[in-house]
């Protein structure tokens, strides 16, 4: 199945949140035939509209693009992330296709990202919403460093997904490394007791346990297992800084 393979081609070239995109423009490529099954697992059950598949492309696009020129400059490694993406996902001509397009959003002048994020909260569930804003640091710092104009528009983007903020926070972190990078990807601050460290590691790993993720969307699973890794390596640095036992 499309979905399935552009999943997995995502998650190997760009983890979690490549297999995400790839299962959701996947999804979206099988229904194009009008069956809409396929979706289930990806949009939100209150979801009835159909959405077809040059729609999500052009908003995902124009999102990709907003954070691209979001220092005012249009940086190759980036639009080489974004390009390598679609290739692992459609194949060569497929994703010479999108991109004539994406060279046409990416000269215009005035996207609204307010109305792009609309279209994916009234579609998508709040856990791919994660995974997008995820994707989109990932572009962000593909030259190896994110500027404060990418890092404001990022979390303007947030709002705008109705992402909270200290999920923003704790992916920010998984991107900025810094001294208090453990505390922030536990959503807690440094002069938290050894007890609220504990407390903290345990809402999360109870949070991203993949054993709580009911799915059969295999993308979403090993995004889980992803996210608990980062939750368990965050708790043991901690642990040694402070010869918690």
């Amino acid at each position: 199945m499309i979905k399935w393979a552009a999943a997995l081609l995502g998650y190997f070239l760009f983890r979690f949140p490549g297999a995400i995109l790839g299962f959701l423009l996947g999804s979206l490529a099988e229904n194009m035939g009008g069956s809409g099954s396929g979706s289930k697992t990806v949009f939100s059950s209150s979801e009835q509209q159909n959405v077809s598949p040059r729609d999500f492309e052009l908003n995902l696009l124009s999102l990709c693009s907003i954070i691209i020129k979001a220092d005012g400059k249009v940086n190759q490694t980036e639009l080489d992330y974004v390009r390598q993406y679609f290739l692992s996902t459609y194949g060569k001509e497929r994703a010479n296709a999108i991109f004539r397009t994406f060279n046409e959003v990416i000269k215009k002048r005035e996207i609204s990202a307010q109305r792009i994020c609309a279209y994916m909260v009234q579609r998508t569930r709040y856990e791919v919403r994660l995974q997008l804003l995820h994707f989109l640091f990932g572009i962000a710092q593909a030259d190896g460093q994110l500027s404060q104009a990418e890092t404001q528009k990022l979390y303007e983007l947030a709002g705008y997904l109705r992402v909270g903020q200290h999920d923003f926070e704790s992916i920010k972190a998984m991107f900025v490394k810094s001294a208090d990078n453990a505390y922030k990807i536990l959503e807690i601050e440094r002069s938290a007791t050894d007890d609220e460290v504990k407390k903290a590691y345990r809402t999360m790993a109870k949070k991203y346990h993949p054993d709580r993720v009911v799915t059969e969307n295999e993308a979403i699973r090993k995004g889980a297992e992803e996210k608990f890794k980062e939750v368990q390596k965050a708790y043991e640095t901690i642990q040694k800084e402070r010869g918690i036992s």
